[in-house]
């Protein structure tokens, strides 16, 4: 699988399909590349927060791409016009011979590109599994039941968090690390703007000392393969 980092939360993972996690392109001064770029078989939505929905009505609407999501945001994305699939915390979806998991995240998920903001639901996380299991976490606090998702998941990859403010930081992300005990680990969410500004190596440094997890830092735009 390759994986590629497009700054903040977004991700494309490319095996049996090309998925695109939390397309914040437009308004993200970190990505690196346009909306018209992406050509997805499918879009996964995190929760609502306009950081995470991102642009994915456009890029859905332009390539007929499904998107992914928790059922109140699939119900908004539906009302647009954009054809999508609900789904709720533990739940399960596949779709060809990609295997969705949606994942417990503790965070708020008001649609926030609406005025008013409408209800988007609970933030989720996704475990994906095209052969090579990618836990994506979302935006999320450290919380116990990590531990859970480690046993029952055993992601080979984990895409984390470290942004500090309004997830975890780089300590509770090294933890959550060391309980999940991936192959590779991942860090996002950071220094899009200056309240999240983190530095990775930290990050690194402190699940050195907590597991063997092998930690990879990525510049927007760079991919791993796995």
């Amino acid at each position: 699988m390759r994986i590629t980092w497009l700054s903040h939360s977004c991700f494309e993972l490319i095996e049996s399909m090309n998925i695109l996690v939390d397309p914040y392109i437009q308004d993200n001064p970190l990505a690196p590349r346009t909306v018209d770029e992406f050509n997805p078989d499918l879009i996964a939505i995190t929760h609502g927060h306009a950081d995470h929905l991102g642009n994915a009505e456009d890029i859905a609407r332009r390539t007929g791409s499904p998107v992914l999501a928790v059922a109140e945001v699939a119900k908004y994305l539906d009302r647009q016009g954009v054809r999508s699939e609900g789904m709720n915390i533990g739940g399960s979806f596949r779709v060809a011979d990609v295997l969705f998991t949606m994942t417990r995240a503790i965070h708020s998920s008001d649609i926030t590109s609406t005025n008013p903001p409408t209800c988007g639901g609970e933030a989720a996380g996704f475990v994906i599994d095209d052969g090579i299991r990618v836990y994506h976490a979302g935006d999320t606090a450290l919380f116990s039941d990590m531990r859970l998702l480690g046993d029952l998941y055993r992601p080979d990859v984990a895409l984390l968090p470290i942004g500090g403010r309004y997830t975890m930081g780089p300590r509770e992300a090294a933890i959550a690390t060391s309980w999940i005990r991936p192959h590779l680990v991942i860090p996002m969410h950071y220094n899009t703007w200056p309240r999240i500004r983190q530095d990775p190596a930290e990050f690194r440094d402190l699940v050195e000392t907590l597991c063997d997890s092998e930690v990879v830092i990525l510049e927007a735009g760079d991919a791993v393969e796995c």
